[in-house]
This record gives structure tokens, C-alpha cells and sequence, in this order.
């Protein structure tokens, strides 16, 4: 009967297998499931060559969720982002659906929404995705041209979807590809859901067979393309977001803006967007601004890495006497903006520095625009890993300031539970140049923080005379310096990880909850810590931390007597032990410059003694 089936199984048949039961199981479940060529050939090539250990990690681990959904090298395997993982994903969070929202009517009528970056892969993942909704009647709202990540939860709620998939990898490298989900509220899944999706594509691994069954993307009824009935409504509630009076300011001003879509899918829409706010075109950074899943001039596609990566930008707008630069990373998520100094520099902004402007920006664009403001019932949000500048801000100025666990998922929700108490949610960010202006979208949103950018920029130039780095000195005058130092190590061994973190936790002679308690052999104190990693927190009475547990993170923030706060965090997406540490003065303490040395110090210390980079062989990042 040999001749009738797949010719990976027979030749399966008469190969030798490793004699481990729980792998070579898993060698049989993915030459029958898998439908993919080049995929099952790579399983098939490591079988014959006798890769046993290469054959374990790939098949017997699972990729699983993190800060941003799932994310993974493009490669065969269990653990990895392929056509398999993805049918698998798709049918956990269907079936997750159905257990949900039991009434079948509402799957065909609301539906999920789909979309995907340039990557290599992406509109194939987010096919098959479409593929396995439609097999189970539901409608399918599927973008069939790349679009931002935030066009996706814009899209739920919208079109008052059930939730919404985006395939994406963000600024990850080339090789990589992710899958992140949103619920019905528009926001990323949490608790219980994240739990419940991954139980749901345990218990759905084996593909339907019509789960690659492609026709159906041929003439259905159910499956449409979203973005005549979403993109001009985003773009129309952008516009909103301004009074008439910015609106005519942005097209009075001359200031000019230079543009990066670091090879990601950006351009078109800023495009899109700056004409509507009355703005004049960007000016492209023509090498980048073409989406390429390649990224041929960033093989970090990311604005956080610095000077580095935005070299062509500033090559740009320094040929084109251009003030300020505009990058998005490549799914057009993030933000990061540069603008030249009195010294013809350009200066980078922090995502910090950028969210303290931003959070004035927000509540000054509201004041501007309401007709009875009333700062009290307003709302801003922040990481706890993000700077503490919002805090100092509320303090002031009357409005709520809520801190969450670190990742947009958290912050978007608590926006959602405030929206729905009748607050007013202003604004929300994370340094990683993440933000959220406005609740249109409950993610970070690279176009409309752009576009909010540059009109910022304009009003104070024009209106105001003065730059974004004297406005953010202005805000420092008034809510104290904060000046932050974000960075990272590189660690790819978790065992290595674990035993970094767990030193710390067993500071004095291995007792449990003993931490460091100075740095510099006495010279700064630390006065709390908390681990929100085990739960543990000094600060409180009971010793037990506010904020949500996380076990499968890394995080334990020292908050020192002298105002210095660093929190070390392991990435949910990448093999890099973090390090956020921020110096937050007090409005009448005008000594920045010793502020700054002293941070800069202590950040020094505290990475050299608490990761012990040397002794670990730890790769430090690189330095502009």
C-alpha cells in the first residue's frame, strides 16, 4: 500500500528512528502532518543525517506565547513559526472561539480579522489562518495588502469583531516571523485567554484536512477584504484627534520631516496620514522606505539600536537641511524620532524623552480641544519598566496615572477597564518607542504617534518658538529631571539566565528573599526591592507584590534611597537580559549634570555586579 501515501512516510518506514519513544512520535506526527515541502524535507534531511538533538529541540518543545504572541525562527519544527505551527495556532484559537462565543450565529456574522507585514511568509500565515476560520464558518476580514499592526485591533473594533490575528515579527531579524492576537475588546490577550488559547492548540494539534484546503480563499461569501471600511475611518478619527486651529497650523508651518519605514510596511500609510492632519509630504529615506523582508541596510531593523541603525535617515535629512526625522519599525508599531540640536546634530530621542513629550503633547492637545476640560476624570498609563515622568506629571496636574506590567497587552487593557468607567484615556507608552495617543487603537500605533509628532513639533515651533529638545528641558523645569538609561547583555543560555537572576535572590549565603542591598561596597543603599518574578516585595507590609506575577519572566526592580530605580528583565522576545535604570529628580534639584554622572555611575555597578557580564560571558551592546 506503500504507493498510496505521502512518499515522506514511506520512506519513514525504512529508516532507522533514535530508539526515544516521545521523539520518534513526534518525527511520525510531523511527516503526517505536515503538507509543506521545504519543511518536511528539512525533518526528513535531520532524520537521515541522525540529528537526534537537533531533532528534540525542534520537535519535542513548543513555541509558546510571550510579550507579543507567539515568535520564532521561520523553520521546521514544533518550536519554530511554520505553516504547521500557524494551521495548529489558528485551529487552537478557533475551537478557543467557539468555547467562548457558543452561539454559531455570531461566527459568520462578526468574524476575526487578519492581516501581515512584508516578511517572507506573512501573507502565507495569514492564508492558512483565514483557511481555518473559514472551514469553521466564520466571516474573515482579510487585509490582501500588508498593513500596520495596529490597523488589526482598529479593525475589531470597527467592525465589532470577535478578535483579530496579526502576522508579524515586529522588528525581530529576517529570519523570524510572529503571530499576535487580539480579543474582542480590541486589545492583546492576557489571562485568562492567553491560557486558554494555549491549552486550545494543545488540544487541537492534528490538522483538519480542510485546514489546507485553499479554494475556499476562492469565491466565499464569508471572506472579504477590510480596508475600504477601515483605512479611510482610521485616517478620518485621526483627523478628529486635532482642533481646526493645529489642523491649519500644520499647513502654515515649513518645518520639514525625513521618513524611514526601516524596509517595513509604514510609507504608504504615513502617506496617507500626513496630508489628512494638513501636513506637508515626508521627505523618504528612498533606500528604506520599500518594504523588503531582506532589510538589506538594517539587519536589526529596530530604531531602538541607536545612531547606529538610523544612519541613512540622518544622511538624509542632513542632504535635505531637514530638522526632524520620523522611523517606524518595520510593522509601523514603534516610533522613533531624531532632530538636530544648535550643535547640527541629531539627537536621538529615548523613548522616555519621547513619552514625556507625548503625555504633555496629550494633555495639552486635550485642554486645547475640550470644551469643559476636566483634568481629574483623565487618565494616563505607563510600564512600570518606562520612565516615572507620568507620575511626576499627575502629580501636578490632577490627572490618574496607572502603572501595569510591562508589554502594550497590559497597558491596553487597563485603558479598556478606564474607558469603560468613563475616564478619559489620554495616553499610555513604554520606552521601548512604543505609544498609544488616543484610545482609536488599543496598541501602540507608529503612523498616528507620527503624525502627533510632527504636529507637536509644529505648534511649538510655530507657536511656541521652540524645539522639542527645549520643550522637553521645559517639562524637566517643571516635573524634575528624569534622565533614563535603557540597555541590554545578550545571554542565549536560560540556564545561564536562571542562575544570574536566582543569585540575586539568594544574596546573603543562599537564604531565600536576601538581595543586594548597595551597590559601590556601601556607597548607594538600596532601600526596596520587588520581584515580580516570585512575588516578593520589600515595600509592602505583607511582602507580596501588587502587580501581577509573572514566572516565565525574569524581573526584579532595586529601587535605590537616592531617587536611581533599575529594573533587570529578561526579553519575552529576544535573548537579551535588559536593564531599564532612570534617575527621577525632584522639580527644585536643577543639578542635572551631577544627576546625570551619578546615574551613568551607578548604571555601571550595577550591571557589572548584578549580571557580572565578564565572568558570564555576557555580550554587552554595542556602542554608537
Amino acid at each position: 500500500m506503500c504507493h498510496a501515501m505521502p512518499q515522506a512516510i514511506c520512506q519513514l518506514r525504512n529508516m532507522p528512528l533514535s530508539g526515544d519513544k516521545e521523539l520518534d512520535d513526534q518525527i511520525k506526527k510531523w511527516v503526517k502532518w505536515d503538507h509543506n515541502g521545504d519543511t518536511l524535507g528539512q525533518i526528513m534531511d535531520a532524520v537521515k543525517k541522525e540529528q537526534w538533538d537537533v531533532l528534540r529541540c525542534r520537535l519535542c518543545r513548543r513555541i509558546s506565547f510571550g510579550t507579543s504572541g507567539l515568535r520564532g525562527v521561520m523553520r521546521a519544527g514544533f518550536d519554530s513559526m511554520n505553516e504547521l505551527v500557524v494551521i495548529q495556532s489558528a485551529q487552537g484559537l478557533c475551537a478557543y472561539l467557539k468555547e467562548q462565543y457558543p452561539e454559531e450565529a455570531m461566527w459568520p456574522e462578526r468574524g476575526v480579522v487578519v492581516g501581515f507585514d512584508g516578511r517572507y511568509n506573512s501573507q502565507r500565515f495569514a492564508e492558512l489562518t483565514a483557511i481555518v476560520f473559514l472551514a469553521n464558518n466564520f466571516r474573515v476580514y482579510l487585509f490582501q495588502q500588508y498593513v500596520p499592526t495596529p490597523f488589526v485591533p482598529y479593525t475589531i473594533l470597527r467592525l465589532n469583531c470577535l478578535a483579530g490575528v496579526m502576522v508579524t515579527a515586529s522588528h525581530n531579524p529576517k529570519q523570524e516571523n510572529g503571530y499576535k492576537i487580539y480579543w474582542t475588546n480590541g486589545a492583546q490577550i492576557i489571562p485568562p485567554h492567553d491560557e486558554g488559547i494555549s491549552q486550545a492548540i494543545l488540544d487541537n494539534l492534528k490538522p483538519k484536512e480542510d485546514s489546507w484546503d485553499e479554494t475556499v480563499l476562492c469565491a466565499n461569501e464569508l471572506l472579504c477584504d477590510p480596508y475600504n471600511d477601515v483605512v479611510p475611518a482610521y485616517f478620518d478619527a485621526l483627523k478628529k484627534e486635532m482642533t481646526c486651529t493645529l489642523l491649519e497650523a500644520n499647513s502654515k508651518c515649513q518645518l520639514t520631516f525625513t521618513y524611514t519605514a526601516f524596509h517595513g510596511v509604514g510609507y504608504p500609510y504615513i502617506k496617507l496620514a500626513f496630508p489628512k492632519v494638513g501636513l506637508k509630504p515626508v521627505i523618504p529615506v528612498k533606500e528604506q522606505v520599500n518594504p523588503d523582508p531582506e532589510f538589506p541596510t538594517t539587519p536589526k531593523p529596530n530604531p531602538e539600536e541607536g545612531k547606529s541603525v538610523m544612519a541613512l535617515a540622518i544622511k538624509t535629512a542632513t542632504a535635505k537641511k531637514s530638522p526632524v526625522i520620523l522611523a517606524n519599525d518595520p510593522d509601523a508599531d514603534r516610533l522613533a524620532i531624531a532632530e538636530v540640536g544648535d550643535d547640527k546634530q541629531y539627537k536621538l530621542f529615548t523613548g522616555n524623552e519621547l513619552g514625556a513629550l507625548l503625555g504633555w503633547w496629550s494633555l495639552e492637545n486635550y485642554k486645547l480641544s475640550a470644551e469643559e476640560p476636566d483634568v481629574s476624570k483623565c487618565v494616563m498609563i505607563a510600564s512600570t519598566v518606562s520612565s516615572k515622568i507620568l507620575k511626576c506629571m499627575a502629580e501636578i496636574e490632577g490627572f490618574t496615572f496607572h502603572e501595569t506590567l510591562t508589554g502594550f497587552k497590559w497597558m491596553a487593557n487597563k485603558a479598556a477597564e478606564e474607558q469603560n468607567a468613563g475616564k478619559k484615556v489620554l495616553f499610555a507608552f513604554e520606552e521601548s518607542i512604543g505609544y498609544m495617543v488616543s484610545t482609536n487603537v488599543l496598541d501602540k500605533d507608529g503612523i498616528s504617534a507620527a503624525a502627533h509628532v510632527a504636529t507637536m513639533a509644529c505648534y511649538l515651533r510655530c507657536k511656541k518658538c521652540m524645539s522639542l529638545q527645549e520643550k522637553l528641558r521645559d517639562l524637566y523645569e517643571k516635573y524634575g529631571f528624569h534622565f533614563s538609561i535603557v540597555s541590554y547583555v545578550v545571554c542565549r543560555d536560560k540556564a545561564l539566565i536562571k542562575q544570574i537572576f536566582d543569585r540575586l535572590r539568594t544574596f546573603d549565603e543562599e537564604q531565600e528573599n536576601t538581595y543586594p542591598t548597595s551597590i559601590l561596597e556601601g556607597e548607594f543603599e538600596i532601600e526596596n526591592v520587588r520581584d515580580l518574578t516570585t512575588g516578593y516585595d520589600s515595600s509592602t507590609g505583607d511582602k507580596k507584590a501588587v502587580l501581577p506575577v509573572d514566572e516565565s519572566i525574569q524581573m526584579i526592580t532595586f529601587t535605590f534611597k537616592n531617587g536611581f530605580v533599575i529594573t533587570l528583565r529578561t526579553s519575552g522576545t529576544e535573548p537579551k537580559m535588559k536593564y531599564y535604570a532612570e534617575m527621577c529628580g525632584k522639580p527644585e534639584d536643577k543639578r542635572w549634570d551631577e544627576l546625570e554622572k551619578t546615574t551613568r555611575r551607578m548604571v555601571e555597578a550595577a550591571v557589572n555586579e548584578f549580571y557580572e557580564p565578564e565572568k558570564n560571558g555576557l555580550q554587552r551592546k554595542p556602542e554608537d
